[in-house]
């Protein structure tokens, strides 16, 4: 039986200026030291990563980015490469975001390339999965996330995989104020380590997967407390330091 470390990561998504990321970040900074176990990190737009690692630098927070192009450089206006991200001292990136997926058409095969170019980078790749609401009342919940899961297991082999971190997102519970229950949620989130179990015993029991449909600090707690949620992929909860410190505590067992 291995410990895993929780881990919650803050995803900002398209929010923030200079000015209210410095106070997040001071704010976080200020009572990050009651969080002894859990691992945080925030993720922030790339133009605010600068930033966010000068004022992050020596403190036991870690930084992301919440995409990255599958391609190291070249003529790709606007993309952001892996190496960029791993100069401005990233720990982590978002791949394959129900947004990235819904609104710019991102494929379960382009998402696990992007997995690898994470992983080429030295980067932690945070892979998202999860269902649409027509996709739950259709009843294809674990169809769509073994979908997912097996597309990237494909492309990259198991080992690699595990070098990851697993977010499950039912994208019904994104910003629409309806969260899983903990026990659907926690029901998805098994269903996902027995799908890396196939592959590998050891991946399944060792990968930290989060739960990111609108955790926050009134649920955080009893989500977190499930056999196999590990932490939380947070959106609107961690522009907030106080929301965001109290998932935290509640993640610090």
């Amino acid at each position: 039986f291995t410990m895993r470390q929780p881990l919650v990561a803050g995803n900002w998504k398209m929010n923030g200026s200079r000015a209210s990321v410095a106070a997040l970040l001071d704010g976080l900074k200020a009572g990050i030291g009651q969080v002894t176990t859990a691992e945080v990190a925030v993720c922030a737009p790339a133009i605010l990563i600068a930033d966010t690692q000068a004022s992050l630098q020596g403190s036991s927070i870690k930084w992301g980015g919440q995409d990255l192009s599958v391609h190291e450089s070249g003529a790709y206006t606007g993309e952001i490469a892996g190496p960029m991200l791993a100069d401005f001292g990233c720990h982590y990136v978002i791949i394959g975001h129900s947004e990235r997926r819904a609104y710019h058409g991102e494929s379960d095969a382009l998402v696990a390339e992007k997995f690898v170019a994470a992983r080429n980078a030295g980067l932690v790749p945070i892979l998202c999965v999860g269902e649409t609401l027509e996709e739950r009342e259709s009843g294809i919940t674990e169809q769509v996330v073994a979908r997912q899961i097996d597309a990237v297991v494909a492309h990259c082999g198991i080992d690699k995989v595990g070098e990851g971190v697993i977010a499950y997102e039912p994208v019904w519970a994104i910003g629409t104020g309806k969260t899983a229950t903990p026990e659907q949620a926690q029901e998805v989130h098994a269903f996902i380590r027995g799908r890396l179990a196939a592959s590998s015993a050891s991946v399944a029991e060792d990968m930290q997967i989060l739960y990111g449909g609108s955790m926050n600090p009134k649920n955080a707690a009893e989500l977190i407390g499930q056999a196999d949620i590990d932490g939380g992929l947070i959106g609107g909860a961690s522009l907030k330091a106080d929301d965001f410190l109290a998932v935290c505590s509640a993640a610090n067992g």
